[in-house]
């Protein structure tokens, strides 16, 4: 593992490389666990966009994002407040 965490601004960093072993399995570098809150037994959740890549998220705040979408569904729209 090659580790060169560079802060590029904005809250987004480059955190270096990672080899991926023969199971598969990767390790995150340190400091990326540290500044994202990530602890032994934490369950995360891996994202894929075929053209964009691969995004590993706490499952927990995929989750709190994921019901304040289902909350904004809901809603009712405003259009159809304008209607009544």
């Amino acid at each position: 593992m090659s580790i060169v965490e560079e802060s590029c601004g904005n809250g987004k960093h480059i955190f270096g490389t990672v080899k991926v072993g023969e199971r598969g399995q990767i390790v995150i570098p340190k400091e990326a666990r540290e500044i994202f809150g990530i602890n032994p037994g934490d369950v995360l959740m891996v994202l894929g966009d075929e053209k964009r890549g691969i995004a590993i998220v706490k499952a927990d705040k995929f989750r709190s994002f994921a019901l304040k979408m289902l909350k904004m569904f809901e809603e009712k729209p405003a259009d159809a407040e304008m209607e009544d």
